[in-house]
């Protein structure tokens, strides 16, 4: 292989690596989590998957309170639920 032919190959490995899940820590050693394991963490923290149909407005609403919060979108609809909860 040519020098420039391994110099496209090592460009094109480094940009798979950016552009990978946790691309925001690269150089980092990132832990990868398969689904099993992170089932079976979600199991111990008490945690369950409940899937429901939402009106679109309202997921865009709630996107952008997650958004503006700088948090997670299951963190605001679990302060939500708790919150509507609670009256």
């Amino acid at each position: 292989m040519k020098k420039t032919g391994m110099a496209k190959s090592d460009a094109k490995k480094l940009m798979g690596k950016m552009t990978a899940p946790g691309a925001a820590e690269f150089g980092k050693v990132a832990e990868v989590v398969d689904r099993r394991e992170q089932r079976r963490r979600d199991q111990a923290l008490g945690l369950v998957p409940f899937a429901t149909k939402l009106n679109a407005d309202l997921v865009a609403q709630i996107n952008a309170l997650a958004a503006e919060q700088g948090t997670d979108v299951g963190t605001v609809v679990t302060a939500l639920l708790q919150k509507g909860m609670a009256n």
